[in-house]
């Protein structure tokens, strides 16, 4: 994957900091927005995993730190659950004005809660996915219970969260009195998804329950069975980002690959602005021939020059195997390894002038069966008879005309 440090503003004019994840092999065909959970940060184990699924299946993920936590400016102790929210809005507008609008929500635990009230705001969202949600954002109360009583007297409270110290103050507890998510997932109307493991005892199952009861189809249920409230099992992670990437492609648009035309075997096509990234049709298939990084390309597909020694590998194998199988000899496996460059001619009478250079193939051939020397040394001769090999020492000629 692709990992790129991003920064934006919140409301109040602070930086929040974040890591913008993209498909290696492709341009992404979505963008998702990841919400941590109550104090985390985006460095988290299953935050990581669960993007990690996504970005294979082509989404690109921002996950980010909230206001006052991790690298990102802000006091916690001055947020609240209503900052999240607009933090996440802040963070949807960054990908809309510098990539794309995001599509996909997620979730997990109080930012799951934080992600349904989000995408009521967000118009482009067009799925939610939520992990050990709460049915109500007031559920985290009970994480600093013992407090309460002097956060209500005193106006805030020095509270031990997972072995870090906080300090909340009353503003935030009124704020989550303020929220129904109830409400907001009755209303919100857009597809939704909901992942909670049975076994959570940070955040029971009845929460999952009462989000589903609560909500409009269409929604989804899957069970996390076996996992912890923080998924710190790496398969469970890993897991629940494969369910919300495959449930997602349901309802997000993903544009369809450009149908290309032909009465030829192949045919390429470059728009103005995608570099060398050149979508093909190969017979009955699709492709994509790109250039290395270093030469300016985004290294999405094969060269030129990669695809021509593809083909001569590809022949050469087939040609070795056809007569092999005619002569009743076993071979388990053929490999060919062929690469190209510009080098002198092996029998080359004037090495020391470029002029001097060809095209050259570099062709090695591993051969996995019972074949003694002989045989190999015939394998060696039908190489040299594969289609390819004749076209690529053979007078051609390309005639090019306009359509």
């Amino acid at each position: 994957m692709s990992l790129q440090k991003v920064t934006f503003k919140n409301k109040e004019g602070e930086t929040l900091i974040g890591r913008l994840e993209m498909p290696v092999d492709q341009d992404p065909h979505n963008y998702a927005i990841f919400a941590h959970c109550f104090t985390c940060n985006k460095n988290l184990l299953a935050v990581k995993n669960i993007s990690k699924a996504l970005i294979a299946n082509g989404f690109a993920v921002l996950r980010f730190d909230f206001t006052g936590l991790g690298d990102s400016e802000g006091d916690f102790s001055d947020t609240n659950f209503s900052g999240n929210v607009s933090d996440l809005v802040c963070a949807a507008g960054f990908l809309k004005e510098n990539y794309r609008a995001p599509t996909l929500m997620i979730g997990h635990s109080l930012g799951g809660a934080a992600a349904i009230f989000a995408a009521a705001e967000i118009r482009s969202v067009q799925a939610i996915a939520t992990i050990g949600a709460p049915s109500n954002p007031r559920h985290v109360q009970h994480l600093f219970k013992n407090d309460l009583a002097q956060i209500e007297t005193t106006g805030k409270a020095v509270v031990n969260l997972s072995g870090r110290d906080f300090t909340i103050k009353k503003q935030f507890l009124d704020d989550l009195e303020s929220k129904s998510l109830a409400a907001v997932a009755k209303e919100i109307r857009k597809p939704l998804l909901l992942l909670h493991s049975p076994q959570d005892n940070t955040v029971g199952i009845k929460n999952a329950e009462e989000i589903y009861v609560a909500a409009h189809h269409p929604k989804s249920f899957v069970s996390l069975d076996g996992a912890d409230h923080l998924l710190m099992d790496k398969k469970d992670s890993l897991y629940a980002g494969k369910v919300i990437s495959g449930w997602a492609q349901r309802y997000v648009t993903i544009p369809s690959p450009t149908e290309l035309k032909s009465k030829h075997q192949v045919v390429a096509s470059l728009n103005f602005d995608d570099d060398f990234t050149t979508e093909m049709k190969v017979g009955n298939h699709t492709l994509i021939a790109d250039e290395p990084i270093d030469f300016g390309g985004k290294d999405f597909g094969p060269s030129p020059y990669e695809l021509v020694s593809a083909g001569l590998s590809a022949c050469t194998a087939m040609t070795i195997q056809m007569y092999a199988k005619r002569k009743g000899w076993m071979i388990q496996n053929v490999e060919v390894h062929t690469s190209y460059d510009k080098s002198h001619a092996e029998d080359c009478a004037n090495c020391e002038t470029d002029s001097a250079k060809i095209d050259t193939f570099h062709r090695e051939i591993k051969l996995t069966g019972d074949l003694d020397e002989k045989q190999k040394a015939r394998i060696l001769q039908i190489a040299d008879k594969c289609p390819v090999h004749k076209t690529l020492h053979s007078e051609t000629q390309v005639i090019t005309k306009f359509i």
